[in-house]
């Protein structure tokens, strides 16, 4: 279920993101819940990087091509409290995020920071 209360809708093909790779924001056996679909920006992928998880720098051994701004991503729900806090929080799809967030964030800090697209 995603936070509107509504099926959950993939976040990514391209790049395919998700814990289990198949373009969902979904959890289960992930115990980092990458769970909030997210646009990149620039600011929030600097902000990984400085914290030791480089979403830039492309890793063809992990089928991982990097992220640039404007690509869709599960990105963990500590990790976009983290940016939140620091004033870079990066829009979030709420149709494609997972509502296991609710348990780290606000849905008042998530309509906020909502995609339009």
């Amino acid at each position: 279920m995603n936070v509107l209360g509504g099926e959950l809708e993939p976040c990514s093909v391209d790049p395919v993101t998700g814990f289990y790779r198949d373009g969902y924001c979904r959890t289960g056996s992930d115990p980092g819940l990458h769970v909030v679909c997210a646009v990149m920006t620039d600011e929030f992928l600097q902000l990984t990087r400085s914290r030791g998880n480089d979403l830039i720098t492309p890793r063809p051994e992990w089928l991982f091509p990097g992220l640039v701004p404007g690509d869709r991503w599960c990105v963990v729900a500590a990790r976009w409290a983290e940016a939140l806090e620091a004033g870079v929080a990066p829009p979030v799809v709420l149709e494609a995020t997972h509502a296991s967030v609710l348990e780290f964030v606000s849905m008042a800090d998530l309509e906020a920071h909502a995609f339009a697209e």
